[in-house]
C-alpha cells in the first residue's frame, strides 16, 4: 500500500471545534466543518464534504470535546473518510502558545503536553481548549502521529530587541513576560505566498503582513524571518482590533482599579471583549462599521479613523525596522475584503512607496492579488490566509521527518 497522505487538522477552542481533511498529494481539501457551542443544549455540528459539496448540519447538546469529536468522527466515516483510514498519516492540532520552548512544529507526545499545560498562565484562554483536543483526538487514535504546530513559533526568530520589554530581566524571566506574538502560521503562509507572487523566494524579500480579522496583528519579515510582530506576550497588544483595545498606556489599568474601582477581571473583559471598534462605535463588523459611515454616523467614523490611524503607524515603523521593503500583504476577513480599509491604510505613503490602484482594489478575488499601481516601488498584495493548509503542510513534512 502506498504511503497515508492525509492529514486531519483540528483547532479546538473553548466551546467548538474546526477542522478540515487534506490530502497532501495536491492540497486538496476533502472535508471541512465546525462544533460550535460545545456543552450547552444547543450544540450545532456543520459538516461538508468537499468531493460531492454536501454539506449536513446537526443540533442538539454536544457534552464535550470528547463527544464532539467523537461526532467529527461519525460525519467523516459517512463519507468513507473516517479516523479509522489508513490513508490518514497524522493529526495536526493548532496550538495558540508555545513560549519559547516550541520553535517548530512538534510531534506530542506526553513531555510535550506537560511544556503545553505549563504554559497555561499565559495563555489562559487557549492551551487549555487546545490541549483538550489533543488529548481527546489521541484517544481516539493512541497509534497515529498527532503533531502541534503552534501560532507563536514564527515569531521565534524576533532579536532581543524587539522581544524584549524595559522591565527588569529577572523578574520578566521568571514570569516568562516578553513579547511572544501569535497568529504565526498565517504570517509564515503569508510572507512566503506574497514572495511567491514577486516570482522571488522567501530569502530575498521584506514583507509587511497585516493579518487584519476580528483579531489582528501586523509583522515584519525579513528575508523569511520574523523580526517584529504587534502582538505580545497575550494577544492584547497591538493594533486595534474587533473587541480588543490594542496597544494602551499601562497605567490606564492602575486608573480604572484605583478611580474607577473596577476589579482585575472587570478591566480584562473591558480590554479584551468590550473595547476595539466594538467599545468604540457597538460594532465589530467592518461591514456593518462601513455602512453607519455612508449614513453620516459620526461615530462609526471615529471607529475607523481610529483603526486606520494605528494600522498606519505600524505600516511606518516596519517600514523602518526592516530599512527596505519589498511588499506590504492584507490578510484575513477584513484584509482581504475591506476595500476602504486598504485603500485608508496606505493613503499619504506615497513618499514611501506606497499606492493603491482604485480599480485593483476594487475588484474581488479568491487568489493573491496584486492592488498597487504597475509603477509602485512597493508592491501592495491581497494574500488569503490559509492557516489550516499551513498547519497540514508542516505537520505532514515533520511526520515524513519522524517516520
Amino acid at each position: 500500500m502506498s504511503n497515508p497522505t492525509r492529514v486531519l487538522v483540528l483547532n479546538s477552542g473553548s466551546s467548538s471545534v474546526k477542522y478540515q481533511l487534506l490530502d497532501m498529494r495536491d492540497s486538496s481539501r476533502l472535508a471541512a466543518g465546525l462544533v460550535e457551542r460545545i456543552g450547552e443544549q444547543t450544540s450545532r455540528l456543520r459538516h461538508t464534504c468537499l468531493g460531492t459539496g454536501d454539506t449536513r448540519e446537526h443540533s442538539g447538546p454536544i457534552a464535550d470535546h470528547d463527544a464532539a469529536l467523537k461526532a467529527v468522527a461519525g460525519e467523516l466515516s459517512r463519507d468513507g473518510l473516517g479516523l479509522d483510514s489508513p490513508e490518514l498519516a497524522a493529526i495536526g492540532h493548532r496550538v495558540v502558545h508555545g513560549g519559547l520552548f516550541f520553535t517548530e512544529p512538534t510531534v506530542i507526545d506526553d513531555e510535550v503536553l506537560t511544556e503545553i499545560e505549563r504554559l497555561i498562565p499565559v495563555a489562559p484562554l487557549h492551551n487549555p481548549a487546545n490541549l483538550t483536543g489533543i488529548r481527546t483526538a489521541r484517544a481516539l487514535r493512541p497509534d497515529l502521529p498527532q503533531v502541534a504546530v503552534f501560532d507563536t513559533a514564527f515569531h521565534t526568530t524576533m532579536p532581543e530587541s524587539a522581544a524584549r520589554y524595559a522591565i527588569d530581566p529577572r523578574i520578566a524571566d521568571r514570569h516568562r513576560i516578553r513579547r511572544y506574538g501569535f497568529h504565526g502560521t498565517s504570517h509564515a503562509y503569508v510572507s512566503r505566498r506574497t514572495a511567491r507572487l514577486l516570482g522571488k523566494d522567501p530569502s530575498e524579500v521584506n514583507v509587511i503582513v497585516l493579518h487584519l480579522g476580528n483579531g489582528a496583528s501586523a509583522s515584519a519579515v525579513e528575508k523569511g524571518r520574523c523580526v517584529d510582530t504587534s502582538m505580545g506576550l497575550t494577544p492584547l497588544e497591538g493594533l486595534v482590533m474587533g473587541t480588543r483595545s490594542g496597544d494602551l498606556d499601562p497605567a490606564v489599568i492602575f486608573h480604572l482599579a484605583r478611580v474607577g474601582g473596577m476589579s482585575m477581571e472587570e478591566i480584562d473583559t473591558l480590554l479584551n471583549k468590550r473595547s476595539g471598534l466594538f467599545g468604540l462605535c457597538g460594532d465589530n463588523d467592518m461591514r456593518e462599521i462601513r455602512r453607519r459611515i455612508d449614513e453620516g454616523d459620526e461615530e462609526a467614523a471615529l471607529a475607523f479613523d481610529i483603526y486606520i490611524h494605528r494600522l498606519k503607524k505600524y505600516i511606518g515603523a516596519y517600514y523602518a525596522v526592516l530599512g527596505t521593503v519589498d511588499a506590504v500583504a492584507f490578510t484575513a476577513g477584513v484584509g482581504e475584503n475591506a476595500a476602504p480599509v486598504r485603500a485608508a491604510a496606505v493613503a499619504g505613503l506615497e513618499g514611501l512607496g506606497l499606492a493603491v490602484d482604485p480599480e485593483r482594489n476594487a475588484v474581488r478575488g479568491d487568489g493573491p492579488r496584486l492592488i498597487s499601481p504597475e509603477s509602485s516601488r512597493v508592491a501592495v498584495a491581497v494574500v488569503p490566509t490559509d492557516e489550516e493548509l499551513e498547519i497540514a503542510t508542516q505537520t505532514y513534512a515533520l511526520v515524513g521527518k519522524h517516520n
